[in-house]
């Protein structure tokens, strides 16, 4: 199951504390912890400790919390939003929480799943903005590690950011249309001179910027962004990628950019297949220059989400011309392209000192007409080339390039699915690539890498190509009735 089908068992959720009771009970550590916790918000903290232990009981004084140095009785829960049994003994945390369940009040028993109406999350606080990181109690241990790093990406300063965006609000639907403009408008101040300004405590210039900036915001303009969603694999987006696709009002995706990536874009922009694969395409072209140009005149945001590199056989060059003769701006986010991701998946140097220096791209149709392109003397000369598209022209490849000198012996590496959990690794030499035309178990992407360097790969993961022709040849006399 991928992580966009996975599902939660809790729902996350913040509850109002504010001057309400929340009750403590326990005299150590576990009650101490959850007591400073809570210490973050401004509820009224009850802590029932019969007999705190030294550090808790300074705590309790030091902070002005109200104790309760009684034996625990089900009354005392009456009137609490929220109770935390951390007593240390099992059996009279169950009680604790008996007897808040009876009332309705949600209750936590320290180390007992069954006996938690809510799970206590890492907070990072940064009032009023918190972030709340929860295990469903099955790593405490790890949500702490999440929440240092959380901790360390988020400005100090963050929280007087927010608050001062509270002052603002009113005048931002006031004068900023609503939708596209007013999001542009909340994503510069909160990301511009604004932030800026308050990052250095200069609350002062911060307000004289967010005031210029409501005087500045009409209607947005349309964006696009031509976005390379990498090889397939989703930490190798960029973040850059990831940035623009939380800004998206509008997602135009091909039908080689895996699902969890499309769903990484925010979550109420709209998505828009415009699948092109061999012999299947949903939209020509031209109708994708048409949408984009469209989307980009009723001011939306939009990516344009293309598998690999947005520049490297994605046909990014039509739909700039054509969102440029439409006066509509566009950007290019680079991505990683299959060959790197190829390479890397075989540890494969593109390039290496003393035996090759250049590096080709092509998906191989230039090569099956009847002059030879100029790159192909390149190739001779022992350049690397990349096959995109690999496994439909591998015949021409093969034997173009071993027409024009090539020798057949000349090491392969061949990838589907680069980068991807279910890729698939092969290598051979240039005689044995026809044989890819032929295969049906390839589904995927295919990229084949040719050179002499390709010698200086890791094959230790990967199939020869010839066990595919072994293995058919066995069948065929199996079902011939030739084997014994």
């Amino acid at each position: 199951m991928s992580p966009s089908q996975q599902r939660l068992s809790v729902f996350p959720a913040f509850f109002r504390v504010s001057g309400r009771s929340v009750l403590v009970f326990g005299n150590g550590d576990e009650a101490y912890a959850k007591a400073r916790l809570l210490r973050n918000t401004d509820a009224k903290i009850v802590a029932y400790a019969s007999a705190p232990e030294q550090d808790y009981a300074g705590w309790l004084a030091a902070q002005g919390v109200e104790t309760v140095r009684a034996d625990f009785s089900p009354d005392q829960v009456r009137g609490a939003v929220m109770v935390f049994a951390a007593t240390g003994d099992a059996a009279l945390d169950r009680a604790i929480v008996a007897a808040a369940r009876a009332e309705k009040i949600p209750a936590n028993a320290v180390d007992q799943p069954d006996f938690c109406d809510f799970y206590t999350p890492a907070l990072v606080n940064r009032a009023p903005v918190a972030v709340a990181i929860g295990t469903e109690g099955a790593g405490p241990v790890l949500a702490q590690l999440i929440r240092a790093r959380i901790d360390q990406m988020l400005s100090p300063s963050l929280g007087r950011l927010a608050s001062l965006a509270a002052d603002y609000r009113n005048a931002a639907e006031r004068f900023v249309p609503r939708g596209v403009s007013r999001r542009i408008f909340w994503s510069r101040f909160f990301s511009g001179d604004v932030a800026e300004a308050v990052d250095v405590n200069d609350i002062a210039a911060a307000r004289r910027s967010a005031t210029a900036l409501l005087s500045t915001t009409g209607r947005a303009e349309g964006h696009v962004w031509l976005v390379g969603a990498g090889p397939g694999a989703e930490d190798l987006l960029t973040l850059r990628a990831q940035r623009v696709l939380m800004e998206a009002d509008a997602i135009v995706y091909d039908a080689l950019v895996p699902q969890a990536i499309v769903d990484m874009g925010r979550r109420d922009a709209e998505r828009l297949p415009v699948g092109k694969r061999k012999n299947c395409h949903s939209k020509s072209q031209d109708e994708i220059n048409r949408l984009l140009v469209e989307l980009g005149r009723q001011g939306k945001r939009v990516v344009r989400l293309k598998s690999g590199d947005p520049l490297v056989y994605g046909r990014a060059g039509e739909e700039m011309a054509a969102l440029r003769d439409a006066g509509v701006s566009c950007e290019i986010v680079p991505g990683i392209t299959s060959a790197f991701a190829a390479a890397a998946d075989f540890e494969l140097p593109l390039t290496l000192r003393g035996v090759a220096s250049s590096l080709i791209f092509t998906t191989g149709h230039d090569l099956t007409g009847d002059v030879l392109p100029d790159w192909a003397s390149l190739a001779i000369s022992g350049a690397t080339i990349a096959v995109y598209m690999g496994s439909t022209v591998a015949a021409s490849v093969a034997e173009r390039l071993m027409g024009a000198g090539l020798d057949a012996e000349t090491t392969v590496a061949v990838v589907e699915n680069a980068s991807r959990a279910d890729r698939r690794l092969f290598h051979g030499v240039l005689k044995e690539l026809p044989d890819l035309e032929a295969r049906d178990d390839l589904a995927g992407p295919v990229m084949v890498i040719i050179g002499e360097a390709v010698a200086g790969a890791n094959f230790e993961k990967s199939e020869p190509l010839s066990a595919f022709k072994v293995q058919n040849a066995k069948k065929a006399r199996e079902e011939m009735g030739l084997t014994r």
